[in-house]
């Protein structure tokens, strides 16, 4: 009998919050997105929660018109050993780029985040999209869409082939006979290909999930192909049911021609709740949000949405310009989407950031209307589960203590842990070591 399916649920390490305006809330704290005690309480409090997973974005790019968080933030790596110490189950996901490291030192820093947490990491693999990242890795200029995944196939390619340099039981450590490793089980890997030249093998072993787990954000045609491919969770920034579901039937269709069972792919939804105890409470939270918004704070998401251009220089009340080929080689799905509200409804740039300072979405109200509306995209093919970021300082205690428990009570989410590594918990199978299944493979043959 097949398992019964659970809402997955991660929770966004955002520090000052996602908007330009967050940190000037009453209660939120302006240093928040480098205190090491605010990302505890926060870690202590999802996991409290029974959540899969905590997740830390990034970027290597800022200027003086960055939002608050993106200017002052901890290293994702850096930030989630240190939260590793501090909690038990709760998996551990980072952002790292493709386009501005490499596959050795990548396969070493999540292979070491993997053991320090007991087998909890997760890579979201990114290619990154703000052009100028560029003049931070002395490169002249930015890797164009298409090529940026090609590179990050390879790069995957690579990173997990580092990883399988140890089989598991390569590590013998038997003190009577002296034998520290068999090395018939230590692997080079030998790659040689467009991108990268990587001889191996890594030098540190499988954890106890064998390998960590692989997110991705692809939005794009391209991208979706690329997470339908190789992702086992993918973040989806769909706003509205319908086009959550468009997006989980694409990539769960994509995946299956791939050859991959889609139930396997964890397709994840980013939500930011607005929690009340009544709906009058519910109103005031999302009022109180609205208050915060602002212009600015639109015009930053715009700005960033296409390569941080600026929109300044325009007549904010004028027609919009054309800067469809800017989004094209940065955010491409996200610029597209922009572009084609613009156009259905002949919006001005002052309407457009406006709409994106305050979106009010599906999940505003008590805690049973948030826990029916995630119940309605969890069961209409709109979500395997949500990735949560925090809206008002306190949202994410209430999300915990109030709609949790009802979503418990309803049979959609976990009472306790499943296992101890983030694989166990996601529902996700051990992946056997490639050269472990050549060698099982050649002697059943």
């Amino acid at each position: 009998m097949a398992e019964h399916r659970k809402i997955k649920l991660g929770f966004i390490l955002h520090g000052v919050g996602r908007t330009w305006t967050d940190w000037r809330h009453p209660l939120a704290d302006p240093g928040a997105s480098t205190s090491f005690q605010y990302y505890a309480q926060q870690a202590r409090t999802a996991e409290r929660g029974k959540f899969d997973f905590l997740f830390v974005a990034d970027s290597l790019s800022i200027n003086e018109k960055s939002s608050p968080h993106y200017l002052n933030r901890f290293e994702p790596l850096t930030i989630l050993s240190a939260l590793a110490a501090v909690t038990t189950n709760i998996g551990l996901v980072a952002t790292l780029t493709v386009s501005y490291s490499e596959p050795f030192n990548v396969a070493r820093q999540f292979a070491s985040l993997d053991h320090i947490s007991g087998g909890r990491a997760g890579w979201n693999v990114v290619t990154s999209w703000l052009g100028d990242t560029a003049a931070n890795f002395s490169k002249d200029e930015h890797l164009a869409h298409a090529d940026r995944y090609r590179l990050g196939g390879e790069y995957l390619d690579v990173v997990q082939g580092l990883w399988d340099s140890w089989e598991d039981d390569a590590h013998v450590g038997d003190k009577e006979s002296g034998v520290f490793l068999d090395p018939d089980k230590l692997h080079r890997l030998d790659h040689k290909g467009e991108f990268f030249q990587v001889r191996g093998p890594l030098n540190i072993k499988r954890s106890r999930q064998g390998q960590p787990v692989i997110f991705q954000a692809g939005a794009s045609d391209t991208g979706r192909g690329f997470a339908a491919r190789r992702a086992d969770a993918i973040f989806n920034p769909a706003a509205t049911l319908e086009e959550a579901q468009a997006y989980y039937r694409d990539v769960k269709a994509r995946a299956q021609g791939f050859g991959r069972d889609p139930s396997l792919l964890n397709v994840l939804p980013g939500i930011g709740p607005v929690i009340g105890l009544t709906e009058e409470e519910a109103e005031a939270n999302y009022r109180e949000l609205v208050a915060l918004g602002s212009l600015q704070t639109g015009l930053g998401l715009l700005s960033r949405t296409f390569n941080d251009h600026d929109f300044t220089v325009y007549d904010l009340d004028g027609p919009f310009p054309d800067v469809a080929a800017i989004g094209f080689n940065s955010q491409q799905s996200g610029s597209n989407k922009i572009l084609a509200q613009v156009r259905a409804e002949n919006l001005s740039i002052r309407q457009i950031a406006e709409r994106l300072a305050t979106p009010r979405g599906a999940f505003v109200g008590t805690p049973a209307v948030v826990a029916d509306q995630l119940q309605n995209w969890f069961e209409n093919e709109g979500a395997d589960g949500f990735v949560v970021f925090q809206s008002l300082p306190g949202q994410l205690d209430l999300f915990v203590d109030h709609v949790i428990p009802i979503l418990q009570a309803r049979d959609l989410f976990r009472e306790e842990y499943e296992g101890d590594t983030l694989r166990d918990n996601l529902a996700l199978p051990f992946p056997i070591n490639r050269y472990t299944a050549a060698r099982e493979a050649q002697s059943a043959a």
